[in-house]
């Protein structure tokens, strides 16, 4: 068993796992967090991004690539971007063929952003698994991304900055960026509706039959709506893939611990992004900043995901805004699937939560936002041109995109960043705000960092691992050690008894799981051909003469036929068994004119020798070597003695 990651972000992960002649991909995330080193993409023409100053250095460095590379980035406050197509960075796909993956699993729908990438144009003609709100959401995510890119008519490709000679000598970020060789430009919606169109929807506890060789079952991860964890079965071993997880108490249904119990091995990917912050008391504070900018007649702008913690901070904020006096106060959520996204809440009721499930069956909506929305509180729209009309000041605007290089949340920033009134709050946890920040520098507007990751903290995921005793454990090298920010903090690593095996990008492990056992089915008429003999009480046996079928990955006993290819009867041998006793075999061989016997008891069994013929007979537990010189009538007459004293079947 082989476990091979193709991707250097371990919360976005994408793992192939090669187990009993299966070629098995967990997870296919997109790292956006490249977008960072590109300028953003404004939606209203007349940005002031769009008359940044070329890098004035690049000249001084590079001599005649200096004025092809100056035309290539940009710079702002002494940082400097690529003024340039969006490409986006998908895992590292050259190390595996995949034509020869046989299933992808996918856990939530923040991890399958790179399916396009994998299933088309690549060859690949295997089965692609998720459950119906993974598929739906990880639909509206592709989607937005897409009409967020291709929305802005910015048609030049930028490849000169990515050549190593020029690359390491570039300015801090851009110098870190992580093989950006590597990035391609970002799929189309034509691309999406093929990708999805080969994923079959699971539900949980549901097996699947991978060609016959492996069963695979997904059970609640408590992370998001439809999120899961995947359970492969053969028909002696049981690996766990644990991807986000989370034991809060949120809108999913919660995480199922029962299937993951007692594995082989234990996989694990995606715990928190935000160690040293609790999300509970970040939705606090998320609140309180928001109440109190509105207060003193600023706007507040939530750069955000259209799903997942979205929906939690709808419900948390309208209720506190109401316990403020804030009841009237609008709330404004901009997206290309603003409206597709409330709409699936609302009807995904077995996914959710039992409170609010219990909601579904009064009937009622199981999100308070449907309220909302038809309270005419919470209005949304597709993009910032159809806000004209309906925009009263000050309010609360929920748009995309968190790394603030895409969608409205760009114009937002530059009409109410002169404004210390006003305030951005940054929630989601996968970008670092002041490199989000930085093309729009210098910012008047107040900046609260409030990242909300449900996720696994560090002392969850070891108090699970405890509970669920999987014989190994497999997690991403930098489990093992503190984060860089926080190097005094041995809290904040796995800590097992179990002494983790560690995976990291381009790395290939092996995995202590070793194959003993197959299981093999007789056939009826064979079956009843046989006629067992008791060996001991309790214990019988019986020779199987019968051919061996494989298909299908499934091994089948059948009755031989009555004749081989030659026409001759096949003849069953007798099959030997139980312990050789010394004394009978030692008179056996005295009958057989063999006199001059010398035995040699050992702690592993015993040597006889016959000095007069030169002859040594090592005598072990499960084998008996027979040592002598060229006289073959001898060395038969001791193989036949020998045989007469074990018992045959």
């Amino acid at each position: 068993m082989k476990l091979c990651c193709l991707s250097h972000n371990p919360s976005k992960p994408c793992l192939v796992l090669y187990f009993k002649g299966m070629t098995i991909m967990l997870d296919c995330g997109l790292d956006l967090t490249q977008l960072l080193h590109f300028l953003p993409l404004p939606p209203v023409p007349g940005s002031k991004i769009t008359s940044l100053p070329d890098w004035l250095l690049a000249t001084e460095k590079f001599g005649k690539n200096g004025e092809e590379l100056a035309t290539e980035l940009k710079e702002c406050n002494g940082r400097v971007f690529v003024n340039g197509v969006m490409e986006l960075a998908p895992p590292e796909l050259c190390m595996v063929d995949l034509s020869q993956v046989d299933v992808i699993l996918l856990s939530n729908s923040a991890s399958m952003l790179a399916l396009p990438y994998i299933t088309l144009y690549t060859g690949f003609n295997g089965a692609v698994y998720c459950t119906d709100p993974t598929l739906q959401i990880g639909k509206l995510y592709m989607k937005e991304l897409v009409t967020y890119i291709e929305r802005v008519s910015r048609t030049k490709t930028c490849n000169l900055w990515k050549k190593d000679d020029i690359l390491k000598n570039l300015p801090l970020p851009l110098r870190d960026a992580v093989t950006p060789i590597a990035w391609q430009k970002c799929y189309t919606l034509q691309d999406i509706d093929a990708c999805l169109s080969k994923v079959q929807v699971v539900g949980f506890n549901e097996k699947k039959s991978v060609f016959g060789a492996l069963t695979v079952m997904c059970c609640s991860s408590g992370y998001s709506l439809g999120s899961c964890n995947w359970i492969i079965h053969s028909d002696y071993e049981k690996i766990c893939y644990v991807s986000a997880t989370s034991t809060l108490t949120t809108h999913p249904k919660p995480i199922d611990q029962a299937p993951l119990r007692h594995s082989n091995v234990m996989i694990f990917s995606s715990l928190t992004q935000t160690p040293l912050t609790n999300p509970d008391s970040m939705i606090g504070e998320f609140c309180v900043n928001a109440a109190v900018t509105i207060k003193n007649g600023g706007n507040v702008l939530v750069p955000c995901n259209p799903s997942g913690v979205t929906y939690d901070l709808f419900e948390c904020l309208s209720g506190h805004l109401d316990s403020c006096g804030l009841s009237t106060v609008p709330l404004y959520f901009i997206s290309p699937v603003a409206d597709s996204t409330l709409a699936y809440s609302n009807i995904f009721g077995e996914w959710l939560s039992a409170s609010k499930q219990s909601k579904v069956y009064l009937p009622e909506p199981p999100f308070p936002h449907a309220e909302l929305v038809s309270l005419g509180r919470l209005k949304h729209f597709n993009n910032i041109h159809d806000l004209q009309q309906d925009f009263k000041c000050p309010c609360i605007v929920f748009t995309g995109h968190p790394s603030l290089r895409l969608g409205d949340a760009i114009h937002f920033i530059e009409l109410w960043g002169k404004s210390a009134t006003n305030t951005i709050i940054f929630t989601e946890p996968d970008y670092p705000y002041l490199d989000a920040l930085g093309p729009f520098q210098p910012l008047q507007m107040r900046v609260c960092y409030c990242p909300i990751d449900t996720s696994l903290s560090f002392s969850q995921a070891n108090k699970l691992i405890r509970d669920l005793r999987p014989q190994h454990l497999v997690v991403p090298e930098t489990y093992i050690t503190p984060p860089p920010s926080v190097t005094q903090r041995p809290d904040l690593v796995i800590n097992s008894e179990l002494s983790p095996i560690t995976y990291k990008q381009g790395e290939v492990i092996t995995l202590p799981v070793k194959r003993k056992y197959e299981c093999i089915e007789i056939d009826p008429k064979l079956a009843s051909s046989l006629d067992p003999v008791e060996i001991k009480p309790g214990s019988a046996v019986s020779m199987v003469n019968a051919s061996l079928v494989v298909k299908d990955n499934k091994y089948i006993l059948e009755p031989l036929p009555p004749a081989d290819v030659e026409g001759k009867p096949f003849k069953p041998r007798p099959y030997i068994y139980g312990s050789l006793n010394t004394k009978a075999f030692v008179d056996t061989l005295s009958k057989q004119g063999i006199s001059d016997i010398k035995v040699e008891d050992r702690d592993e069994g015993c040597i006889i020798h016959l000095p007069k013929e030169d002859i040594l007979i090592q005598v072990e537990q499960g084998s008996t070597h027979i040592m002598c010189g060229g006289d073959e009538t001898l060395r038969i007459k001791i193989r036949d003695s020998l045989l007469q004293c074990l018992q045959k079947l």
